[in-house]
């Protein structure tokens, strides 16, 4: 029941993100001042990222709205890695249990996209829906090998029958 409930704070917290505007979500004003003095700004301006078809770095956007930048797509992959791992553990102990719950965060993040697109001043991206992806994959990966090695783990120290 817990993972269940876990999977709908996911998914609810997705929702309610995805239907404000940028305007609502804005946290340039809380970096501004919580970094009065842009700490590593300069380190910061050598990095360009590739998105959307244009380069995203502090000379594009700014200093701030770079760092809200960064924030929002770790957010993607952390908020979608976690949906994955939810998903994964309420579904059966089926042999392909991992594509299954990467095929329902799929549909999540596309759903997600789209549910952003009926938001004003918010645009859905295939980006976005391949950076939740990554998260998902990432996670589950890390998760499923932690899984493994625990599970030899206890392999090991159980008490061998001698015969």
């Amino acid at each position: 029941m817990r993972k269940i409930l876990l999977l709908l704070v996911i998914v609810g917290v997705l929702f309610f993100s995805s239907g404000q505007t940028y305007e609502q979500q804005s946290i340039i004003p809380t970096l501004e001042e919580w970094f009065p003095g842009k700490p590593l700004e300069n380190q910061l301006a050598k990095l360009q990222i590739p998105y959307w078809g244009k380069i995203i770095s502090v000379e594009e956007r700014g200093y701030y709205a770079f760092i809200e930048f960064l924030i929002r797509k770790a957010a993607h992959f952390f908020i979608f890695g976690l949906l994955a791992i939810a998903v994964y553990s309420i579904l059966p102990k089926i042999h392909y249990r991992t594509i299954v719950a990467l095929l329902i965060t799929l549909l999540l993040a596309i759903g997600d996209e789209y549910h952003q697109s009926l938001t004003g001043g918010r645009t859905a991206t295939r980006e976005d829906v391949f950076l939740d992806m990554w998260g998902a994959f990432t996670f589950l990966l890390v998760f499923r090998l932690i899984k493994i090695a625990l599970d030899r783990r206890r392999q090991n120290k159980k008490p061998r029958m001698r015969t």
